[in-house]
């Protein structure tokens, strides 16, 4: 079963919020705590254990300041 890692640029970041409102499994929240050096509000990854790497948050990013890492949860041997 593949498992994402989501990594978010934020200094990119608009705080838009398209990532945790097309986020299906909820994975990522504005919590409004967090901003970056413009004032924009900045997303977190807040249940990434949740994350199936569809990568449509990367997708609906305006700024292309997201990037999803497809990880295998399969053991190596």
């Amino acid at each position: 079963m593949l498992k994402g890692e989501v990594v978010i640029d934020e200094e990119q970041c608009q705080g838009c919020g398209y990532c945790v409102k097309f986020c299906s499994r909820q994975c990522i929240v504005i919590a409004g705590d967090k901003f970056n050096k413009q004032g924009f509000l900045l997303p977190s990854v807040v249940k990434p254990e949740e994350c199936s790497a569809c990568g449509i948050c990367a997708w609906m990013c305006p700024a292309a300041a997201i990037e999803v890492y497809k990880v295998s949860s399969k053991a190596q041997v």
